[in-house]
């Protein structure tokens, strides 16, 4: 898939994947989180390329840096909190530097559309000290990402490209071009690569000419543009932000658009600081251009006028500013919220049924099982961080002791589980808390758009991999009680939860059951309602599933929806849910 020398329409994410074929990109590790899942989703398809899915994002990172010392381009991707995780090996690899180019994608949620925090990740290349760049369009992505590894080359530093749901998941028009691929020799260097105290503290002084070297570029590179309009306003603004700045004001204002948002520039600002009347910060989330600015001893306006919270957008930008255009940026319709809801035939659902039945107290994990805390289910009652359901609940069960052991579980699906479950379930088994864990394995990574984990027995291109029993791996952790359940099967759920929660003793239940979404998946046909026998007692809607309704005082399934997984049939008191009947 070369289509080089064409225009065409692609995603910020898209974009970014074919930045990394044009860059001689050889290797990619990294780890489903959205914003950023497509952009390794897209590379995958070019077969010059290797990509792989790691458990989690910290082994990702610390792979790519394997391939960069090895002298061949490397990459990975991750969402804002996955940059919490890969933080430990980003910091040190600021002081190591790299031998080839090694670019890493951050890709932030404003607006939590998907995410449990909307956290700035310029805090990270700060504290990291090392370089980052924001594209604002699908064409800065291309670009930015190839000029990112001659950044890193030129300055032997990890470069971190930062992505936004916005960029991330809109489309504009690119130029493509043709693939290089630079190759490196490995060279061994103890004093460079081996952080020890010694020649770590050797190194730190490295790190802070960098950063003033960098700074120096930043003064005058491609990244960072002047776009002079009127001068009474004046607008220093950076990735989307500079997208709903060029749509509510035009050309009517000056605009400093700034493409790398660390280190920033010093005598850049000021230059176009004195040549505007009033000077304006438009930034989503922190004010890190804002503070920077005023470091300067420059007056600027930023977030005394615009919000530190959620996204921004173009009618919000407007009203800030008192634009008379705002009302043409705000939709006339009232459009209803569509809340996230399991979906029919998850198997989660008739999991969360039976927890909620026995008055269990649930600390749940990150995924699309975390609806298990929306009503009706309402079951989950914590949810933290990737693996932290396991590390919470040996916790709350070693205070409360009896009083909780019995009756409190905790909940997390496969792919979190080899992610970051595994040292949590460790802690377990080694400090002995009478802790029950619940294994939702759905048979791939749900949240993200099924992509696959180290328990599928398939890689990134749905080729045969390695494949990790979760049975054999809980009982070689120490847990001698591991039981398998099927969620469809709510009497065989109670039973088994009742038995784990009785006994005293660490024990894991895996309930097992594919994804309902999955292609390969074969479902029953939707069951239907015997109108006679239903008394509208709304015992099915209990379970919360899309498919059913009331109408008319009676039980409705939408067909289109239903995949006959008979969680519903086994509530019904009176049996008004029945499959069809079987064609002659």
């Amino acid at each position: 898939m070369s289509l080089s020398n064409t225009k065409q329409l692609m995603l910020g994410n898209k974009a970014v994947a074919r930045g990394l074929y044009e860059a001689g990109v050889c290797f990619i590790s990294s780890y489903p989180g959205t914003p950023s899942t497509e952009v390794t989703e897209e590379a995958a398809k070019y077969e010059e390329i290797y990509c792989e899915w790691a458990p989690n994002e910290k082994v990702a990172m610390e792979s790519a840096f394997g391939a960069s010392l090895a002298g061949r381009r490397a990459f990975c991707a991750q969402k804002h909190v996955g940059l919490n995780v890969a933080a430990d090996p980003l910091y040190t690899m600021s002081y190591t530097g790299v031998n080839a180019g090694l670019v890493i994608v951050v890709a932030d949620d404003a607006g939590m559309h998907s995410s449990q925090n909307e956290q700035d990740s310029r805090h990270h290349a700060i504290a990291a000290k090392v370089p980052m760049i924001e594209p604002s369009d699908s064409a800065e992505a291309l670009e930015f990402t190839k000029l990112a590894y001659e950044l890193s080359e030129k300055f032997d530093t990890p470069v971190l490209l930062k992505m936004c749901t916005r960029v991330a998941h809109s489309q504009s028009i690119v130029e493509t071009g043709e693939r290089t691929v630079p190759d490196k020799p490995y060279e061994k260097n103890i004093a460079k690569y081996v952080m020890m105290p010694g020649n770590a503290k050797k190194r730190h002084p490295i790190v802070e000419q960098r950063t003033k070297d960098l700074i120096a570029y930043a003064e005058n590179c491609p990244l960072n543009r002047v776009e002079m309009g009127d001068t009474k306003i004046g607008i220093i603004t950076c990735s989307t932000s500079y997208q709903y700045v060029k749509e509510v004001f035009g050309d009517s204002v000056s605009v400093l658009k700034l493409g790398m948002t660390n280190p920033l520039p010093e005598n850049l600002i000021k230059d176009f600081a004195a040549k505007v009347d009033k000077l304006y910060v438009v930034e989503e989330l922190d004010p890190i251009i804002e503070n920077h600015v005023k470091s300067l001893g420059l007056e600027v306006t930023g977030k005394d006028l615009l919000p530190i919270c959620d996204e921004f957008s173009q009618t919000l930008i407007a009203k800030s500013f008192d634009k008379e255009v705002a009302s043409s940026f705000t939709l006339e319709e009232n459009i209803p919220n569509r809340p996230p809801v399991m979906c029919a035939g998850c198997p989660h659902r008739g999991l969360f049924y039976t927890l909620k039945k026995n008055n269990c107290t649930v600390l749940g994990d990150i995924g699309c099982y975390t609806l298990g805390a929306v009503p009706p289910l309402g079951a989950i009652e914590m949810t933290l961080c990737m693996g932290a359901s396991i590390g919470a609940l040996h916790g709350f069960n070693k205070v409360r002791g009896a009083e909780s052991e019995h009756k409190t579980v905790a909940v997390i699906g496969d792919s979190t589980f080899m992610h970051s479950g595994m040292t949590g379930l460790a802690n377990v088994a080694y400090n002995q808390s009478n802790s029950t864990i619940v294994i939702v394995d759905n048979s791939i990574t749900g949240m993200t758009g099924h992509q696959q984990n180290p328990t599928t027995g398939y890689n990134i291109k749905g080729d045969p991999a390695g494949k990790i029993d979760l049975e054999a791996l809980c009982k070689a952790m120490g847990f001698e009680r591991v039981r398998v359940v099927d969620p469809y099967n709510l009497d065989e759920c109670d039973k088994v939860i009742k038995e784990e929660l009785a006994v005293d003793a660490p024990s894991v239940i895996i309930s097992r059951r594919p994804c309902a979404l999955l292609k390969y998946v074969k479902h029953n046909k939707p069951l239907k309602v015997n109108t006679d026998k239903c008394v509208g007692c709304k015992s099915c809607m209990r379970i919360g599933c899309p498919a059913i309704s009331m109408k008319d005082g009676k039980a409705s399934i939408d067909t289109t929806l239903c995949v006959g997984c008979n969680v519903c049939s086994q509530l019904c008191p009176v049996g008004a849910l029945e499959a069809p009947e079987r064609e002659a």
